[in-house]
């Protein structure tokens, strides 16, 4: 009884090994090119991390990869699966974005449990680590900054401070976290600021660097302040034309409502 036991067992582990693939062997990367091979693959596993791939999946990329790379016949026309493929990731994003954000509200509780912190009406969180003394600036108004954006985990993923270099760009034009809270700053203040995912870069994230849903934390320096340009003024009116009156509408134009207050 007992040698049949091990007759049994023995042969499935032969079968086990006999029908694994096999592992191909570790590269050297002793070379130029083997790195700059090797560091090629790093960049497009970096562009793929949203899709998160499971080990089986993993080796079903590789093989359709291989045989693209090497001419080899296509098993599957990539035109044939271009809707499953947008579907596919949208469901990859959303997934990934979801479990994010579980987290991400576990994060944003604790900055906003910081002494001296504060929550945005929006859902931002502030810790004023510098009061400035200086202008607020307005919603369109041009800012220059210095800036340290961090992950959840304390990765930077981008900074002015390591570059050393202030940045400068319209307070229009950023993340809705910044436009929010930089409009209570004040010139020579500094703030912690943590931004929830739908007031930075949503579920699409910002890849490779930000995932879908992840939530953003910056020190900020608002060090200057440039009042929005003043919009043209209207050309004149040819001599004798009569001035157009504010509202009016365009000839063969319908009028503007005036917006609800």
């Amino acid at each position: 009884m007992r040698s049949r036991h091990w007759l049994a067992a023995s042969l499935a582990l032969l079968f086990a090994a006999c029908g694994a693939p096999a592992q191909p062997p570790e590269p050297k990367l002793d070379t130029d090119d083997s790195k700059v091979i090797y560091a090629l693959g790093v960049m497009i596993a970096q562009r793929l991390e949203g899709f998160a791939f499971t080990e089986p999946e993993l080796a079903t990329f590789e093989s359709g990869l291989r045989d693209g790379v090497l001419g080899k016949e296509k098993k599957v026309d990539p035109a044939s699966v271009e809707k499953q493929m947008q579907a596919f990731a949208t469901a990859r994003r959303q997934a990934m974005a979801s479990a994010e954000k579980a987290a991400a509200a576990i994060y944003l509780d604790k900055m906003a449990a910081e002494s001296g912190a504060t929550k945005g009406p929006t859902g931002y969180v502030v810790r004023t680590i510098t009061e400035g003394t200086g202008a607020s600036p307005g919603p369109n108004d041009e800012v220059k900054v210095h800036y340290h954006g961090t992950l959840r985990d304390g990765t930077v993923f981008d900074s002015s401070v390591d570059r050393g270099v202030p940045a400068e760009f319209g307070l229009g034009h950023v993340v809705p976290c910044w436009t929010q809270a930089l409009q209570t700053m004040k010139v020579g203040g500094k703030y912690k600021l943590t931004c929830p995912s739908d007031l930075a870069y949503g579920d699409r994230g910002s890849p490779p660097s930000i995932k879908p849903g992840a939530p953003l934390t910056f020190e900020i320096e608002l060090l200057d302040v440039k009042p929005a340009a003043a919009p043209p003024a209207p050309p004149e009116p040819p001599h004798g034309a009569p001035a157009p009156q504010p509202g009016a509408a365009k000839p063969g134009a319908a009028a503007t409502p005036p917006k609800a207050k």
